[in-house]
């Protein structure tokens, strides 16, 4: 049975499963002897979806369904396919724009990098399908919208995304502490993929040493760093600059 963007029942979601729908997390009963919930789990962790066992308290709103101890959260949004998005921009922008977040965990900075994105004409935006925030409620509220117009695509790895671009002649820009670069001197006016690193652990050591080109927005106060959503903003505007983008108003 589907209400909303909630899936129950078991059958449901193994059929949900291999159907490849867009499953954000799955939530499983505690201590239950149910051999098909390791089925589940076997095929979430399949499709790097997060998978979570909790007690019965957490199945009491849902009583007037048949759960079978099992409930699955959908997107609430439709998600692009990364291959085919990635050739369409290439085929009709000479200099595409893309943005790749690694561990955005947030659901808010992700609505406020969604909502710049759109903004600024960021041709599609690439996620991790684990490790990443959803685009849930909250998202799409900060997003102001914007999580419904632009292409927002979900890889199994980060890693193949960047070797992707990369061989179909995109570059990738990092944006990192972890340099001694202002994003201010990089070359921004080309077919370009910003990488933007999470709130804590910014980007993964063995993802950066991938990019071909890193840049810092420099810093004159005491604090060390600006919110990632901010910090994204602003070098997308520095990219259209160098773009020399006006606004048709």
């Amino acid at each position: 049975m589907e209400e909303s963007n909630i899936i129950f029942g078991i059958h449901s979601i193994v059929e949900a499963l291999r159907q490849d729908k867009d499953i954000e997390k799955i939530i499983l009963l505690r201590d239950s002897d149910n051999p098909k919930l390791k089925e589940i789990e076997g095929l979430a962790k399949q499709n790097t979806i997060k998978v979570s066992y909790v007690p019965i308290q957490k199945f009491r709103k849902y009583e007037q369904f048949n759960h079978q101890g099992a409930i699955a959260h959908t997107s609430k949004i439709s998600y692009s396919d990364f291959e085919t998005t990635i050739e369409k921009v290439l085929e009709t922008k000479e200099k595409p724009l893309f943005l790749l977040l690694d561990g955005i965990t947030d659901v808010r900075n992700l609505g406020a990098i969604l909502r710049t994105a759109e903004c600024t004409g960021v041709d599609a935006v690439i996620l991790p399908k684990s490790g990443s925030a959803q685009v849930n409620n909250e998202t799409i509220k900060t997003s102001a919208g914007a999580a419904y117009s632009i292409s927002i695509c979900k890889v199994d790895h980060l890693k193949d995304a960047l070797f992707y671009l990369k061989s179909s002649g995109v570059e990738i820009v990092a944006v990192t502490e972890k340099t001694n670069t202002s994003v201010y001197e990089l070359e921004l006016n080309k077919p370009l993929a910003l990488l933007m690193g999470g709130e804590g652990e910014g980007i993964q050591p063995s993802i950066l040493k991938l990019v071909d080109q890193k840049g810092k927005l420099p810093m004159l106060g005491s604090i060390e760093s600006l919110n990632v959503s901010v910090a994204c903003g602003v070098v997308l505007y520095e990219c259209l600059r160098q773009q020399n983008v006006t606004a048709a108003k």
